[in-house]
């Protein structure tokens, strides 16, 4: 690793001398981690329209639905994270409203995205199910890229670890409140600078995601009954995120137990999803 450098895959032999995480437009700071969401969004929307368009739908209505989506995505990812970091929040609820500051929940977002399609498809008069079937493709899809949105801010990573795709960071561009004593107590300094050696969560759920996508691409034309789809992107991105979840540092916490709250949403989840699964899949044979 090169002296001072602030970001490197040490075991990658990939090294990242100056992390930026944005641009200037005009005198106007742009964070990447706002561009990246916003390319993913993008890409989900697209993705959706493609489905939607071979399943013989209206690709339009999807973009109709995307425009309210995107706005309550975001309050719900928001008050998520607020919810459970309470705290921080108490004594000045001003900074609730300063989103500049970061504070956004992947789990928030995907609940207040389906209560919006629930009163869409009401208002539509259109199938919940057979909506969410096509718009889960373009969720998980959006979830892949906006997860290098962490990566840019330097965030959203786990413990201490020597494995092959071990991310060591300069202390002094990470939020403190993100370092564990676990990474204080494996901190490493060279040179007189200090880092710290973690798990890249970020890495390993964009990776998880592209896997569930893939195999949700193949199986689609395999699908048997509306709602399948989304039950499937539940169980595989719930699986994926309670085993990623426990590696995190910067886990929001269910009041008064100690259990990361994505954790246990995440196996409710996929619980749920398979149960789902099971009961519409011998429906199906029955009929």
């Amino acid at each position: 690793m090169a002296q001072g450098a602030d970001l490197s895959f040490v075991n990658l032999g990939i090294t990242i001398e100056h992390m930026k995480n944005s641009i200037s437009v005009f005198g106007f700071r742009i964070a990447f981690y706002g561009i990246i969401i916003g390319i993913g969004m993008l890409a989900g929307i697209w993705v959706a329209q493609s489905d939607a368009k071979r399943r013989g739908q209206d690709p339009d209505i999807y973009l109709d639905f995307a425009l309210y989506a995107i706005i309550f995505s975001i309050i719900g990812a928001r008050l998520y994270y607020v919810i459970f970091s309470w705290d921080n929040y108490k004594d000045d609820l001003l900074q609730i409203f300063n989103l500049r500051a970061g504070g956004l929940a992947i789990y928030g977002g995907v609940i207040g995205a389906v209560l919006t399609l629930i009163v869409f498809t009401r208002v539509r008069k259109l199938s919940f199910l057979s909506m969410a079937d096509s718009g889960c493709l373009g969720l998980i899809t959006g979830q892949i890229i906006g997860r290098w949105g962490n990566f840019f801010n330097c965030e959203a990573f786990g413990g201490f670890t020597d494995s092959l795709f071990a991310m060591r960071i300069k202390r002094s561009i990470v939020n403190p409140s993100m370092i564990s004593q676990d990474l204080l107590n494996h901190l490493i300094v060279e040179n007189g600078v200090e880092y710290i050696q973690v798990h890249p969560t970020f890495l390993y759920e964009s990776l998880w995601n592209l896997g569930v996508l893939l195999f949700m691409l193949w199986y689609r034309k395999r699908k048997r009954f509306d709602g399948e789809m989304l039950a499937i992107y539940f169980m595989g991105y719930g699986l994926g995120r309670c085993w990623i979840e426990g590696l995190r540092t910067d886990q929001l916490i269910l009041f008064g137990t100690g259990i990361p709250v994505s954790q246990a949403l995440s196996m409710l989840l996929v619980l749920a999803a398979a149960a789902f699964l099971v009961v519409k899949g011998r429906k199906q044979k029955t009929a």
